[in-house]
């Protein structure tokens, strides 16, 4: 086994194909083919399932992949610091639910770092892309809440995934809203208040369950609601639309702007409490880089734990 086949075996994924990720990686396509055979014949599992439309991972294939992706990032990580350039070149990557702190603190820990290349990302999208994303190593650090509601079956997921939750800080949710809004100025709005104006949604996509939800409260019926996909889409319908959405409350105003206001919400007689717990995903036994560990200080900075 070679850290060439297994950049291979990325690759191919990538593309869906063994001509495309040949291109990309300027290799005749028989001999990324041979190469891929001889991995499959030494590790005793099939990777590919080849048809005229494309390959697509086995099962086999799957569970092999993150591993893969973790070798050849740990290779390339000692290449940039022992390589012939003798220059560590960064890495780092963070997928995330739609938190503007979690931005924040991205945006901080990108600053504490004067070397003379990096490459990050910051992936902003689907709880279920998040978990995904930390089990394949494409990134490092996760974020999402849990609740008496979602927790089951979320720690289900990450646990078939062999990946672990730190928790970072509880929150009781907040209704968020144009400071225009109606309810704006009220001390507390309860969901009965919240009846006459829609409810803004983080889409999950087709196949997502209540679970998997970004608001809390996701098995309330709500007369009206929107599914969006991103913040700025979110912020735009809650002035024009007097939308809201239910959050943690920790809202970063450098980032959204000041024009938006959390209202605490008020949970009503026989509701479920509505209280998020904050968590950080990781793969387990996992050593997070430098970059990931001066994120994870930025966002406890940013949050207050440990003052």
């Amino acid at each position: 086994m070679t850290i060439q086949q297994l950049n291979y075996v990325i690759r191919i994924t990538e593309t869906g194909s063994f001509n495309r990720a040949a291109e990309k990686l300027f290799v005749a396509q028989p001999s990324l083919t041979s190469a891929v055979k001889e991995l499959e014949k030494e590790i005793g599992i099939t990777i590919f399932n080849r048809s005229g439309r494309g390959v697509t991972l086995t099962a086999d294939g799957a569970d092999f992949l993150p591993y893969a992706r973790s070798v050849v990032d740990q290779y390339q990580s000692l290449m940039d610091v022992y390589g012939k350039t003798g220059l560590r070149r960064q890495k780092f990557a963070v997928s995330t639910q739609h938190y503007s702190f979690a931005v924040k603190a991205f945006v901080e820990m990108t600053r504490t770092f004067d070397v003379a290349e990096y490459e990050f990302a910051i992936r902003e999208t689907r709880t279920r892309d998040v978990i995904d994303d930390v089990a394949s190593s494409r990134s490092e650090i996760g974020i999402l809440y849990l609740n008496d509601f979602n927790r089951k079956a979320i720690m289900k997921l990450l646990s078939a995934e062999n990946l672990q939750t730190t928790p970072l800080i509880d929150c009781h949710a907040y209704v968020y809203l144009w400071k225009s809004h109606p309810l704006a100025q009220r001390e507390a709005i309860s969901f009965s208040d919240l009846a006459p104006y829609p409810c803004l949604s983080f889409e999950q996509g087709e196949n997502s369950s209540f679970y998997l939800a970004e608001e809390i409260l996701s098995t309330n019926d709500y007369p009206r609601i929107i599914k969006c996909c991103d913040r700025a889409t979110v912020l735009n319908l809650m002035v024009g639309l007097n939308g809201y959405t239910l959050c943690s409350g920790i809202i970063c105003e450098e980032l959204n702007g000041g024009d938006y206001v959390a209202v605490p919400y008020k949970d009503e007689p026989g509701a479920p409490e509505s209280i998020m717990e904050l968590c950080l995903v990781t793969r387990k036994n996992h050593m997070l880089s430098e970059a990931g560990e001066r994120y994870v200080a930025e966002l406890k900075r940013y949050l207050g734990i440990g003052e």
